[in-house]
């Protein structure tokens, strides 16, 4: 007869078999693991690595950059202070496009020719964030195949989080230490929604605009407000089937290109084919943007553009430390949710509401 909890090897028609009892569950976790200790940089570390061209300490400033804690960002400003000086006149370069125009291919086919021809790139891609989730893919990246283990290359995506000012404030600072680490070109990515490409418009000298075959005639051009921004149109995937409609598509926007006025620079905006993917068409881009360099620094628009940017930069900058002041003062930190409740019962009005603190912050009576 069987025995509840009786173990039949153990009996001793099984001589010589012994089942011995079971351990605990081990921990999912090495309690021996020793949690790696990162080293906190100075600022002189920072500088000194970034002149020096190391690409992890010069990630590291851009994380520093991007901060959005108080104590980082009087840091941060040393940095950049300090990179200032050492950064080299780039050729920044904007580039935009609807959602599924090959834009990430499209940069790692012209990055390739530029770091193939002895040229150092750097990479900026600002990567709209969710409204829901606040979250960002940052994906860019992956699409680069070539750049992303290049020697000369560096790609830096950022998520907008909501506040596109502030990201390209960011970018723009950004822009200075990938300088003073040598990079003497550099692309600033945004997807052609929003207003972003205004912002990325106003820090780079060369916006150009990545377009496709087929997606509207050039009425359709017209109404894109962004068409009267860029200097160049490059039209991609322009290979198998699609090479005629590519060039359709080239007349159409070159004979809406002829509808706006001369644009300040005096250059008249080219329209060029392309395939990212065949590698064809790429050298006569790059070529576009170099030859609006030459034409842009011989009749000094280049250096005015340049003057006007940080002139513009100034008042956003000082637009942005207000604004976050404010929110940082703690006795409007208190009033907020006050006022959103006396806001929301309909008891005060959004303009008085908004008046009441501001009056509070300036300490007015």
């Amino acid at each position: 007869m069987k025995l509840e909890g009786h173990h039949i090897e153990n009996s001793e028609e099984y001589l010589g078999l012994h089942v011995n009892n079971g351990v605990a569950q081990p921990p999912s976790v090495n309690p021996y693991l020793k949690k790696r200790q990162h080293r906190t940089l100075s600022v002189d570390d920072y500088v000194k690595g970034i002149l020096k061209g190391d690409i992890s300490i010069l990630g590291q400033a851009v994380t520093l950059v991007e901060s959005t804690r108080p104590e980082d960002h009087d840091k941060a400003q040393e940095v950049i202070e300090k990179c200032l000086p050492h950064a080299t006149n780039s050729i920044r370069i904007g580039i935009t496009g609807v959602p599924g125009a090959g834009k990430s291919t499209f940069i790692d086919a012209l990055g390739m020719h530029l770091v193939e021809n002895g040229h150092k790139l750097a990479v900026l891609a600002i990567d709209p964030s969710s409204e829901r989730t606040k979250g960002s893919i940052l994906g860019d990246k992956t699409r680069m195949e070539g750049l992303s283990v290049a020697e000369n290359a560096f790609i830096r995506p950022s998520p907008s989080a909501g506040s596109l000012g502030g990201v390209a404030r960011k970018t723009r600072e950004t822009i200075v230490l990938c300088e003073a680490a040598g990079f003497d070109t550099i692309f600033v990515e945004t997807v052609g929604v929003g207003q972003s490409e205004t912002a990325v418009h106003s820090m780079v000298d060369f916006f150009l605009l990545i377009q496709l075959a087929g997606t509207g005639d050039e009425l359709q051009g017209i109404k894109r407000g962004i068409m009267e921004m860029a200097d160049g149109i490059a039209i991609n995937k322009a290979d198998g089937n699609n090479i005629e409609k590519a060039n359709v598509a080239k007349v159409q926007f070159q004979n809406a290109l002829h509808l706006f006025p001369m644009p300040e620079s005096q250059f008249s905006p080219k329209v060029l084919t392309c395939s990212a993917y065949e590698k064809t068409g790429i050298a006569e881009v790059w070529q576009m943007v170099e030859e609006y360099i030459a034409f842009t620094k011989n009749n000094e628009y280049f250096d005015y553009k340049r003057q006007r940017q940080s002139k513009y930069w100034m008042y956003e900058s000082i637009n942005e430390q207000l604004r976050n002041h404010f929110y940082q003062n703690e006795k409007i930190e208190q009033l907020l949710k006050d006022y959103e409740t006396l806001l929301l019962n309909d008891k005060i009005s959004s303009f008085m509401a908004a008046k009441k603190l501001l009056d509070i912050y300036f300490e007015k009576k």
